[in-house]
């Protein structure tokens, strides 16, 4: 039997003279899109605006090869997404419940610490403060193309249902027609109030414009394609979207006390995903670094998605050693990568140093794709290096602040004069006067 052929990914040293320019070709990605799905995307977002229904069940016949009348063939009912869950074994019925009860546990602690509505009055009596309210209706898109994820169902419309939101009107395409019963058993453990089996940008474009039958939303999250990605950049403003995503990403830093095999695995879990997914490993230990790339050329024939795996190590994968932990530190902050796992013996010791990054995993039992099903924080995470300034997926993302000012008489008369004097001088003489009338007179 022949062997298989050695995995060539990048091996870099942070000690070597040319690093600096090898490290940034590592984390070199366009995220541009394609002008003509650009495009296509602007075409199909007009036609839906103006045709609505009519537009989006031809864009379904067209793309996912499924024809109907009319709309309320495509919209599941809460019958079916309940019989959906019934007839799943006993052992999938209990992980969706445990996960979504988990999910549900972490995001009501969220609300509790970030959601609420607060004020104060100050001496004059002054009323300041926040009112928190919950958005009216979600979107949340589901892929459902090349697999199915029922756990984006939960990530997405559990924190949503948390925040209170009324309505949750999920969209998920179904190719030929096949509905995927986990998906919808996900659909009615987590309380989606309204489904459609309709996807790409005809169904964003539903969300965002509204339909006869879609109803309009004000939000809209969930991950998708090349044309998902586009149409949520086209639509926001009218609605409000989560993020952007890019490829999956997942970045390791080991001190070499976690078994060898299990890091190639944490590896393999974002790589499985696409080719251009990003897995990297950051190490002071080069005889432990060795170690990994042993057990990838080891484990990667026994995997299903290995020709994936493959391409995306040896396109955008890298084993990278460095000078210590600290190092590695520093080099995870600059990368702030979606995924960071501290496989460590002292992850407590490394996490104060760690700044940027979508969630971290500590210690070496707390793998990724635990993350991703069923440990409660959100999987919708930040990607490309924009956890240096967003955050994952939250009941935050489903409500919204308004602030609160009720200023009394004698308060009046302090702010009048100081709003008066900055009006004038920026040249607003209503704004200056709408103040002054309010200041006692003589």
């Amino acid at each position: 039997m022949t062997a298989a052929k050695p995995v060539s990914i990048r091996h870099l040293a942070t000690a070597q003279p040319d690093f600096e320019a090898a490290f940034q070709q590592v984390l070199h990605w366009s995220a541009e899109t394609d002008s003509a799905i650009e495009q296509r995307v602007a075409d199909i977002l007009a036609d839906v605006r103006t045709r609505g229904d009519a537009a989006v069940l031809d864009y379904t016949g067209r793309f996912d090869h499924v024809q109907a009348a009319s709309m309320a063939e495509l919209e599941l009912t809460q019958a079916e997404l309940k019989a959906a869950f019934d007839s799943l074994p006993a052992l999938q019925r209990e992980a969706l419940e445990s996960a979504a009860q988990r999910v549900r546990a972490y995001h009501e602690r969220q609300k509790e610490a970030c959601g609420l509505s607060w004020q104060y009055r100050d001496e004059d009596g002054t009323l300041l403060g926040q009112k928190v309210t919950p958005l009216d209706r979600v979107g949340i898109y589901v892929p459902g193309g090349k697999a199915a994820y029922p756990s984006s169902v939960l990530m997405n419309a559990i924190p949503a249902h948390v925040a209170g939101v009324a309505e949750i009107i999920m969209v998920v395409p179904t190719p030929k027609g096949e509905k995927n019963p986990l998906v919808l058993a996900a659909a009615h453990v987590a309380g989606v109030t309204r489904a459609f089996t309709i996807g790409g940008a005809q169904a964003v474009a539903a969300l965002a414009y509204g339909t006869a039958t879609v109803p309009k939303v004000d939000k809209i999250t969930g991950p998708g394609n090349a044309y998902v990605a586009s149409a949520k950049k086209h639509v926001f403003g009218t609605v409000g979207i989560d993020m952007i995503a890019g490829p999956s990403e997942i970045l390791v830093l080991a001190d070499g006390s976690t078994p060898a095999d299990w890091v190639a695995m944490d590896l393999f879990s974002q790589a499985e995903h696409d080719e251009l997914a990003q897995s990297i490993l950051l190490c002071p230990d080069a005889a432990y670094i060795a170690k990994v790339q042993a057990e990838i050329d080891r484990l990667l024939p026994t995997m299903p998605r290995a020709d994936i795996i493959r391409a995306s190590l040896e396109g955008r994968g890298a084993l990278i050693l460095t000078r210590s932990m600290e190092e590695a530190c520093d080099i995870s902050n600059r990368i702030a990568p979606e995924h960071l796992e501290v496989s460590s013996n002292e992850p407590h010791r490394w996490e104060p140093l760690l700044k940027h990054a979508g969630a971290i995993f500590l210690g070496a039992y707390t793998s990724e794709s635990l993350g991703d099903y069923c440990a409660g924080p959100n999987h919708v995470l930040p990607t490309s290096g924009t956890a240096r300034f967003s955050s994952p997926l939250g009941v935050y993302d489903f409500q919204k602040r308004s602030s609160l000012i009720e200023v009394s008489e004698a308060g009046a008369q302090v702010l009048g004069k100081t709003a008066a004097v900055l009006a004038y001088g920026e040249g607003l003489q209503a704004h200056a006067q709408a103040a002054e009338f309010r200041l006692k007179r003589g």
